[in-house]
């Protein structure tokens, strides 16, 4: 068999600078927001204040519903000079820094068409000038980026600059801040463009030569394992999937060390590893998945690896402490003459042997390859994160994502890294007396349990194979993407989990 005929991978993937719009925007901290801008954003709170700049009252204002509160935006033109964004900040008390950075995509957002903006925020958030300066940069280059290397004509006004309005005491924090706002920002567009790339456009084989390219910009060791290696490994449940397909599958190993200004590597606070689910496009295999909007959103079931390879690539550059080693596990899962058949049994890395009851629950079965390969290496711990499972959907929707693991000490930060990206993950029982549910009488275990607490059953099949290593497993099946517009998340594919990893192995101990 012959691979599928592809284009070729969109520009976009390219590590430099320019390889998108949204990441090559020109973040400036100034005294002056008059130079050369097309738009200028001004704060009002709900006190009735408003400043001298904007022309009008707050009365107004009022009269054309403005009230001040997140989310509220009035564009006022100007004769002379550039136009004048109004946008609300809210109560008070309610000014975290989530809700900066979710006033600053809504201010964005509004200016979708202009180019050149800038924005004053002095006064208004009881922040620190760094968390000040990374919120601003957060919620303008996460609402402002659109997928569009496919249009002929994406009719989307790039966002080139950004200067924000500071006083001189402030300037150096805040521009400390928008520089780490800007990397992981750009971590997180980097995992929404894969995710968002068609699976005829992004292979497992692309996806090796992706990580190769972004790797190499980024400090990292990457070392990418194809089909015969694979078998060499004896990787058979990433093999067992890609069976009915005529793309070749790909493990691809990242690993980071920390270093020295000078380039010396230096002792880590300790050890991580990451493991991505890297399903290409998911159409359920044998056990074919229905013809619904679902199933044209497969092409996403590669997040959790978009995920880890976009945070990977934003550790060097915060000097993150911590050593990390990704293990992204890729291939489509496709029906064919060759796939693998329901009552198939796979052998696994290590020789556990799988009785293969649905061909549509793959995403355990290459992720415990790679959770084997990842206990090989004795990290301190394991964090997997994976698009697994319809269940994690249902108990939570699309806003929050299940964590379950064996270990509260890592399932802890893993909440505490949740609140501070606003990335929200819920924590749901590891319930042991379920695994039963899992056994299969013609080999060790099965990758189906019964109907109920799916997201709980494919938990537990992971955790045979992480032993008595600290281990959580971040579910995400149901916010990889949002149907509309939501704050710093445009339609498409999130990026979720991409700056909550990148957080926890900045903050991670043994």
């Amino acid at each position: 068999m012959s691979p599928r005929p592809h284009k070729l991978i969109p520009p976009s993937f390219s590590p430099t600078p320019s390889r998108a719009p949204e990441n090559a925007v020109g973040i400036l901290v100034v005294n002056d927001l008059s130079t050369g801008l097309d738009l200028v954003g001004v704060a009002v709170e709900p006190d009735g204040s408003v400043p001298a700049a904007v022309g009008v009252d707050f009365a107004t204002l009022a009269n054309a519903g403005f009230r001040g509160e997140v989310g509220q935006t009035i564009l006022l033109p100007q004769q002379n000079g550039p136009a004048t964004l109004v946008f609300g900040v809210g109560a008070a008390e309610a000014r975290t820094a989530a809700a900066l950075r979710d006033v600053i995509a809504s201010f964005a957002r509004a200016a979708g068409a202009y180019a050149r903006i800038g924005v004053d925020l002095r006064e208004t958030f009881s922040l620190e000038q760094a968390v000040i300066g990374q919120m601003i940069a957060e919620g303008a280059l996460l609402s402002r980026y659109r997928y569009t290397p496919l249009k002929a004509d994406p009719k989307h006004v790039p966002l080139v600059s950004l200067d924000i309005l500071a006083a001189a005491g402030d300037a150096q924090d805040v521009t400390a801040g928008t520089r780490r706002g800007e990397i992981l920002a750009r971590a997180t567009n980097l995992a929404r463009d894969l995710a968002n790339t068609p699976p005829g456009h992004l292979t497992a084989t692309d996806m090796g030569d992706v990580a190769l390219e972004v790797g190499a910009a980024h400090g990292l060791d990457v070392e990418v394992f194809d089909k015969q290696q694979l078998i060499e490994l004896g990787c058979g449940g990433l093999l067992g999937v890609n069976a009915g397909s005529v793309e070749e599958p790909r493990m691809i190993q990242l690993r980071y060390t920390p270093k020295a200004d000078n380039g010396a590597a230096i002792e880590p606070t300790g050890h991580l590893a990451l493991v991505g689910k890297g399903i290409m496009y998911d159409s359920g295999g044998i056990s074919l998945k229905p013809s619904d909007p679902m199933h044209l959103a497969m092409k996403m079931d590669m997040a959790g690896a978009a995920a880890v390879l976009g945070a990977m690539t934003a550790l060097a550059d915060l000097s993150c402490p911590t050593a990390v080693t990704a293990f992204l596990m890729c291939t489509d899962n496709m029906p064919s003459g060759s796939a693998t058949v329901l009552g198939d049994v796979l052998t696994l890395r290590g020789g556990t042997t799988v009785e293969v009851k649905n061909t549509d629950a793959e995403g355990r079965l290459v992720l415990s390859d790679a959770l084997v390969l990842a206990s090989e290496e004795h990290p301190d711990a394991i964090v997997d994160i994976a698009t697994l499972t319809g269940a994690a959907l249902m108990a939570l929707g699309t806003k929050t994502a299940a964590v379950i693991g064996n270990d509260q000490g890592v399932i802890d930060r893993a909440v505490a890294s949740s609140k501070a990206t606003d990335e929200s993950i819920w924590q749901l029982p590891l319930e042991r007396s379920y695994r039963k549910q899992l056994d299969s009488d013609v080999a060790d275990i099965s990758n189906m349990g019964g109907k109920y607490a799916g997201a709980t059953i494919a938990a537990l099949f992971l955790a045979d194979f992480v032993g008595d290593i600290p281990w959580a497993h971040l579910d995400i099946a149901g916010t990889m993407q949002v149907e509309a517009d939501e704050s710093w998340r445009p339609k498409g594919a999130t990026g979720f989990g991409t700056r909550l990893l990148v957080d926890l192995a900045e903050h991670f101990t043994k």
